[in-house]
């Protein structure tokens, strides 16, 4: 929930505060909030380093890996794709990108902008990543010339997640040498995800959603495989190379001044999970998850509005794609959410741009949250007059109240 910018004249103030429910940056909570206030200390200063330590260990625990390198940047999730793409293709190989939707192409098309070649797999909207398809490709590269295969565990777009165990299983079935990169920017710290259990390579994650913290922090977790073949690229890299940031000294870490404040922030959302229980954590979002679901299958009872993801299995825990029908105003619909009843929430993206909109319900949001924003959600829709099933709400509510 976000305060209106103090830079608005007094007379547009709106009391209380704005709910945010994008999928990312998701809301803050008053901890890392606090804790990102802190004066940033020299580089010398042993504090820092036993700082970036902590957050070190608490993101190895949250992927799950007693094994991997962990580097550390100064960039979002963007940037850390093109970390990972950098160190391990050299320009003109080839990677394989199961189809999500909006950020598989991202991530494919910021492939090939530097130099490689991205190999894609078919997508259907509304459905989750065949893993036959993806064995499929890799018995078709009878030459290995695959060096990875790029998978995004919860596209936020679609708000679909796909099975990492079936798609492990089919890269082993087609007996590939293919690494494992997995982008769980938008699943860690709401999902289970077991890096090394997986046979995951290299997991790829940000600090603005799960995490609970601003934009603008990004890590890659590595394992011996995966770092044994950037050893080895002959691509051209300087602030992204992985063998530049294995060091002790902090400024080394981040090849140059670390974010310190940001730094802080990781430290206290790590410490809030902590104290909560990662258990409970992923059942918090399951939770919060099937009531926003349960509204939405009943606001479909009218027609106008729809749950995008069609296999209820594959439904992200992070954030809930819906369609609308034609005619349909999208943005208008979001304008007068927020800024009448104070709800904001995201629009669609990529091919289904200006066809849906997203709830995220993922990082610092409980209950009371969610009902506030699909209350929102159904006043804005009552005054754009679109039609939807009344009961939504009350569905969501017997949802959380059965727990």
């Amino acid at each position: 929930m976000n305060r209106d910018s103090p830079h608005l004249a007094a007379s547009t103030r709106v009391p209380g505060d704005r709910f945010l429910h994008s999928p990312g940056p998701t809301h803050i909570p008053a901890e890392v909030l606090n804790a990102m206030h802190r004066q940033p200390m020299d580089h010398g200063d042993p504090r820092l380093d036993q700082i970036i330590a902590v957050c070190e260990a608490g993101l190895r625990r949250l992927l799950r890996t007693e094994k991997a390198d962990l580097y550390m940047y100064a960039a979002n999730g963007h940037g850390v794709w093109e970390a990972t793409t950098d160190n391990l293709l050299a320009p003109g190989e080839a990677m394989l990108i199961p189809g999500t939707g909006h950020f598989s192409e991202q991530w494919a098309r910021q492939a090939e902008a530097t130099g490689r070649r991205a190999i894609r797999t078919p997508y259907r909207e509304g459905y989750p990543i065949d893993p036959n398809d993806v064995e499929q490709a890799l018995r078709g590269d009878r030459k290995s010339e695959i060096a990875a295969v790029f998978v995004v565990h919860t596209d936020t777009a679609s708000g679909i997640s796909n099975d990492l165990q079936a798609i492990r299983a089919a890269i082993d079935a087609a007996g590939h040498p293919a690494l494992f990169v997995v982008d769980v920017v938008a699943s860690l710290a709401a999902a289970p995800f077991a890096m090394d259990a997986l046979g995951v390579n290299v997991a790829v994650g940000a600090s603005q959603k799960g995490l609970m913290s601003p934009p603008g922090f990004g890590f890659v977790a590595v394992d011996q495989r995966a770092g044994q073949v950037a050893a080895k690229n002959p691509a051209p890299r300087y602030y992204w190379d992985w063998a530049r940031r294995k060091a002790d000294y902090s400024y080394q870490k981040f090849c140059g001044t670390p974010p310190q404040n940001l730094l802080y922030g990781i430290e206290a959302a790590l410490a809030l999970l902590d104290r909560e229980g990662i258990d409970a954590v992923f059942a918090r979002h399951a939770l919060l998850a099937r009531a926003v679901q349960a509204a939405v299958e009943r606001w479909a009872r009218e027609g106008a509005v729809f749950l995008h993801c069609r296999v209820p299995a594959a439904r992200s825990v992070s954030v809930t794609t819906i369609e609308v029908r034609d005619g349909v105003d999208v943005d208008a619909l979001r304008t007068v959410a927020r800024e009448r009843f104070q709800v904001a929430f995201a629009g669609a993206l990529g091919p289904l741009q200006g066809r849906g909109f997203r709830i995220g319900h993922l990082g610092d949001v409980n209950a009371a949250m969610i009902l506030g924003c699909l209350a929102g959600v159904e006043a804005a829709m009552r005054v754009q007059g679109i039609p939807f099933g009344r009961d939504g709400v009350m569905r969501a509510v017997e949802c959380l109240a059965a727990g």
